[in-house]
């Protein structure tokens, strides 16, 4: 049986003293890719359209980082301890070449398994997300995530989408694809929120510099909605000039999940990259 994002089992294994919860399926046989969530989110925050596709051409792995639903321990309250336990986690499957996609915080992990990870890390796919030392005036997350939504789903719609008549209908189909896996993870804690948001505010600190993007090396293709409300698109730009082989697709008429608005034209694009 060919297994997909909805049919794939939740699996284990221990690395660094943590049980992580992992679903692979995909074309085995290549260099699989990785994927790092956002904010609160699970393996089942995935869109389907996007995993199952790019499960056409390689091996897709989901996963639950240390203290995340359904992965044991607690969830650190620094992007650097998440990037480490990642890398334990992708050498626990007995890897040695992957890519990483990384959507918002995501994508900040995504920035230290490069950096720490060395050889390990062959590509990297970042998905609405930022640097160190952002500015995040402009950012309406603290806005979206504090108010209150009927059905509570709604609230990816206001995250992810534009408040546009046609950005609202991608959003709600997006919520039928990844609502089809009846076998879903629990929801993450209040100790995962609590130390996810301690980690952005060590990573938004203005003393920050932007110079360690210099040392990520490896080809990057970073993808950005053209109104991203929770990290605003002009922190993809300050990306794609800082980091030294980095390309950008903004897409139009999204917001922070471009990827779930325009999912067959990102796997397009991340296919040419990843294939290259």
């Amino acid at each position: 049986m060919t297994l997909s994002h909805e049919t794939a089992p939740t699996q284990y294994v221990e690395a660094n003293g943590i049980r992580f919860a992992y679903r692979r399926f995909g074309k085995a046989g290549g260099v699989p890719i990785v994927f790092n969530q956002h904010f609160v989110g699970t393996m089942d925050h995935w869109d389907p359209a996007v995993t199952d596709g790019l499960a056409q051409t390689r091996e897709v792995i989901l996963f639950n980082n240390a203290g995340v639903s359904s992965s044991s321990g607690e969830t650190p309250n620094n992007f650097h301890d998440m990037g480490a336990n990642a890398i334990a986690f992708i050498r626990a499957l007995g890897l040695t070449e992957v890519d990483v996609l990384g959507i918002s915080i995501g994508g900040f992990v995504a920035q230290e398994i490069a950096l720490q990870g060395g050889d390990l890390v062959r590509k990297i796919i970042l998905v609405g997300t930022g640097h160190r030392g952002q500015d995040m005036t402009a950012s309406r997350s603290t806005e979206i995530f504090s108010q209150s939504y009927d059905p509570p789903e709604h609230l990816w719609l206001a995250v992810h989408f534009k408040p546009t008549e046609s950005s609202q209908r991608a959003g709600l189909a997006f919520l039928e694809r990844k609502w089809r896996r009846t076998d879903r993870d629990p929801a993450t804690t209040e100790q995962t929120m609590t130390a996810q948001g301690e980690a952005i505010g060590k990573w938004i600190a203005p003393d920050n510099t932007l110079d360690y993007l210099h040392a990520i090396r490896q080809p990057t293709l970073i993808v950005q909605g053209s109104d991203d409300v929770i990290i605003p698109t002009v922190h993809s730009l300050t990306l794609q000039h800082e980091l030294p082989n980095a390309q950008l697709i903004v897409y139009p008429d999204s917001g922070h999940g471009s990827i779930y608005q325009h999912p067959e034209l990102f796997v397009t694009h991340a296919t040419l990259f990843l294939d290259a």
